[in-house]
């Protein structure tokens, strides 16, 4: 049951908070910025408001799961600091001397409470909002790019990943008591998962009950991990049970497993729109949602800018539409063709009619493709092959027993023709030195709040993850730009 009516903190000890946290606390100006009730608004429903015990209060609950995007700490260890931690009970809206949440009720709120809610739409909502109000967002222009996260299930097997963590444990106790190597249980040899797990066990076991350096801070974070990971491997054996990643690539050699996170942020760096996918999903193909999930949150949007992803045709013409300026290079591709510089055929204008770099020309041209429909036309130069064949520079141009030699040309389309003449002008290669400002963004998210690598299994999960890390980022950044 939940309480219909939030209840003010009453403690003769309230003072101490005054006292202990300085008005430059992070944490005390979150406090003083955000209006936390339209958490309580947002879930209230999915609680009873008759029938059971109290419940804990789901703002408190939520503002644990900033804390843990803010600091990235597991569960245990977040509960753990604010049962000392004043900065903590004061923002967690907490008398000095209350007792902390069991560390499983996390686990539950995020499983029952947060199940089905557009939490990342509402949170980035909430921060432009927020960002409006305080004048802060004054560009009419975002920046657009995507970012990996790495699958938490990755290729690797569910022993690898037990015996890595479990050796970083090792690793961290020999630091301080290098006679444990003795005492530790025996490793396992096999490659059973169900032994890997086992001896994990064992190692946590002897931890906690026999080693007493099990509370040192450094011991406790990386126990902690392991105690989760084999948690989790108990309830599901094997890693790929994660349906939900994908390999995406970042080029052409390079790969990941896991998922995007395609964002677009204003020119203040206020993230204003974002959509989790899985990593194979093209980046260009989120634009037009991205700008739409902008103007929902409150922005107003006249300039978008991104890299060469998002310059595909149908996204010029949906900025055309909406008299939006897309500063994006089109593919060298379109224009400037397949073809390096040396290779390119001559234009004769006078002819009509393409010359090679032996001087021949084409003795006629035909037109391929419909107008409008599918990819752009082109236009096929077709070359004498008798003079081909005796041509000094055939190597590599002409294939011996070729029955024609033809060079073929795109013709843009209007957009394109359009796109390419903006992409020339000192407007747009003004703006597209702002996107490095996204670039920035994505490495604070994943530097600084683990979103280089998934907590949890499951776009869901990814998605809650990603709602808790751009809220945190959003807040931050506005405490900032607000001083």
């Amino acid at each position: 049951m939940i309480q219909q009516q939030r209840s003010m903190t009453l403690s003769p000890y309230i003072e101490l908070y005054n006292l202990i946290i300085p008005k430059d606390n992070m944490l005390r100006q979150i406090n003083e910025l955000v209006d936390f009730s339209f958490v309580y608004e947002e879930l209230k429903e999915r609680y009873c408001l008759e029938n059971g015990r109290n419940a804990i209060d789901p703002i408190r609950m939520f503002k644990y799961l900033l804390l843990k995007a803010i600091f990235e700490l597991s569960d245990v260890d977040i509960v753990e600091r604010s049962r000392y931690d004043m900065s903590f009970k004061y923002f967690l809206d907490m008398a000095p001397e209350d007792s902390v949440i069991d560390p499983s009720s996390l686990t539950k709120f995020r499983k029952l409470r947060l199940k089905d809610l557009n939490l990342l739409d509402m949170l980035i909502g909430k921060t432009v909002e927020i960002a409006v109000e305080k004048n802060i967002i004054k560009s009419t222009a975002i920046i657009v790019d995507a970012t990996h996260t790495k699958a938490r299930y990755n290729q690797k097997s569910p022993r690898e990943i037990l015996q890595d963590r479990s050796r970083k444990l090792r690793k961290a106790v020999y630091a301080i008591d290098e006679s444990m190597k003795v005492k530790f249980p025996a490793k396992n040899t096999t490659d059973v998962l169900e032994n890997e797990i086992g001896y994990c066990q064992k190692l946590i076991h002897f931890l906690e009950t026999e080693s007493g350096i099990a509370q040192l801070p450094k011991i406790m974070e990386p126990l902690n991990l392991l105690k989760e990971t084999v948690e989790d491997d108990l309830e599901q054996l094997r890693i790929s049970a994660d349906q939900d990643t994908r390999v995406g690539h970042k080029s052409a050699d390079s790969a990941f497993f896991g998922y995007k996170t395609h964002v677009a942020m204003s020119e203040e760096r206020i993230i204003t729109a974002a959509i989790v996918t899985t990593g194979e999903k093209n980046d260009g193909k989120q634009l037009q949602t991205l700008i739409e999930k902008s103007k929902a949150a409150g922005m107003e949007v006249r300039t978008v800018i991104g890299d060469t992803a998002y310059s595909e045709k149908d996204n010029i013409g949906y900025s055309k539409e909406n008299n939006i300026e897309l500063v994006s290079k089109l593919h060298p591709q379109i224009t400037q063709g397949g073809r390096s510089r040396e290779d390119e055929f001559e234009f004769n204008k006078d002819a009509g009619l393409y010359v090679c770099k032996a001087g021949h020309m084409a003795i006629r041209k035909a037109r391929q493709g419909k107008k409008g429909v599918g990819k752009n036309q082109t236009d096929t130069y077709y070359f004498d092959v008798e003079k081909c064949k005796r041509c000094p520079f055939k190597e590599g141009c002409y294939k011996d027993g070729a029955k024609s030699k033809t060079y073929s040309v795109s013709i843009k389309s209007d957009e394109h023709t359009e796109q390419m003449a903006f992409q020339e002008s000192e407007y747009f290669k003004e703006k597209s030195k702002e996107r490095y400002k996204i670039e920035a963004k994505n490495s604070e998210l994943k530097h600084r709040h683990g979103y280089d690598v998934a907590t949890s299994a499951g776009l869901l999960g990814m998605e809650l993850q990603g709602a808790m890390a751009i809220f945190a980022v959003n807040l931050k950044r506005i405490l900032k730009l607000n001083d």
